[in-house]
């Protein structure tokens, strides 16, 4: 079935697969372009992805972005960003923010809509323009992640002073060392290699990582991830419109899942081990029908160093304090038991939020069709997962490779 069989394929999408069947990235990193060139720019390398699809397949664009209004001065963005792809959505036309895991939620919503025949065929679109002409700006901004009026008035807007207090707590209950989490952000510095659109790619040595200048101890400069420029776009589709419209092998979604259980730091369950993180992985495993030991390939959320750590154990890829020996051992590398950020993570590549969540899906759609810049042989099952505000949001997602 191609193309001319899509408006038989259009009548038969329902209650069944999802499928991704394109995606592309602008570059990464600080750009001089502005939010809608890096959109445009997005939009133009998804559907370079698949020849075989246009503008005119895609009936329904959501949009994914946290800072349009604070760094680009534009709201009603997903008409605008519509319009400037030539997308006439006729199914749905909206934007999603959810911070660091909107571009995730973005997918999220699509796969819903499109598993309940609202839509046929959707992109899904993020990306921010996040440096401002004076830097102190862009972190002034990042206060509104969190409850201003609570920890933001503590000092706990700015993402390194809560991860600092989550690595010191995870250095004591188990003995992970900052060397440890110095591996994470060497490996995936390594990984970036693999990604030309990100933005460092530059490796790092060990003693680097570790004789960086500090920031909030114990985490140095690059435990962190960068400020970022950005958007990435995939498009997704029920799958008897996907055989239409690709000759590539087919990815679905296979699972999803969500979850917050607070917003506040005083809430937070747990600073170690993430109780939203861990429901919203079992939800995505069993709608998937897997289990930890099935994912072959993960990208997660690495923001910080420690989080990919704690990531490895909440995930289920190891024990409840392993995660530092697991990093050490290679295990989350290529050859090891689950190779983790295999593009880079946001440590190589960046982190212009609304983006993040689809630039992982790209990853792993690539990695799932057998075409990535470096492959993990005989993957078939991968997995992502974003986390947002104050370790409040987690999002995880599994994705398959048709058998």
């Amino acid at each position: 079935m191609f193309k001319a069989d899509i408006a038989l394929g259009s009548r038969r999408c329902g209650m069944r697969n999802v499928c991704v069947i394109a995606g592309g990235m602008s570059k990464w990193g600080v750009r001089n372009a502005s939010q809608r060139d890096m959109f445009q720019e997005a939009g133009r390398a998804c559907f370079l992805d698949n020849p075989h699809l246009t503008n005119k397949d895609v009936d329904g664009l959501i949009v994914s972005s946290a800072y349009t209004e604070r760094c680009s001065f534009q709201t009603h963005l997903a008409p605008l960003v519509a319009e400037h792809l030539g997308i006439k959505p006729r199914s749905v036309c909206i934007r999603v923010e959810l911070l660091c895991a909107s571009g995730s939620s973005g997918i999220i919503t699509a796969y819903g809509l499109i598993k309940a025949g609202v839509a046929d065929v959707v992109m899904v679109i993020g990306g921010e323009k996040l440096y401002m002409p004076q830097r102190w700006e862009v972190f002034y901004s990042e206060m509104a992640s969190v409850d201003h009026d609570w920890d933001g008035a503590q000092g706990l807007g700015l993402p390194p002073s809560a991860f600092a207090m989550v690595a010191k707590q995870h250095m004591k209950q188990y003995g992970t060392t900052e060397e440890q989490m110095a591996m994470v952000s060497v490996k995936n510095r390594r990984n970036g290699l693999n990604n030309p659109m990100g933005q460092f790619q530059e490796p790092i040595t060990l003693e680097t990582a570790l004789n960086a200048k500090a920031i909030v101890r114990p985490m140095k400069l690059y435990d962190c991830c960068p400020i970022t420029d950005g958007a990435a776009a995939v498009i997704l589709a029920c799958e008897e419109k996907a055989r239409a419209l690709t000759d590539k092998p087919l990815v679905y979604i296979r699972g999803t899942g969500q979850a917050s259980l607070h917003n506040m730091s005083a809430n937070m369950p747990n600073w170690t081990t993430w109780e939203s993180l861990k429901i919203a992985a079992e939800q995505a495993y069993k709608a998937a029908r897997v289990k930890p030991s099935d994912i072959h390939v993960a990208q997660t959320h690495d923001c910080f160093t420690i989080s990919e750590i704690i990531e490895y154990e909440d995930l289920g890829f190891c024990p409840k304090g392993d995660g530092g020996r697991f990093v050490q051992d290679g295990l989350s590398d290529f050859g090891g038991k689950v190779p983790v950020n295999t593009d880079g993570g946001l440590l190589s590549c960046g982190h212009p939020f609304g983006a993040t969540g689809i630039r992982q899906a790209i990853e792993i759609t690539k990695q799932l069709r057998g075409d990535a810049a470096r492959q993990v042989e005989g993957a078939t099952t991968g997995l992502t997962h974003n986390l947002s505000g104050f370790i409040a949001a987690h999002t995880v997602i599994v994705y398959g490779r048709e058998a």
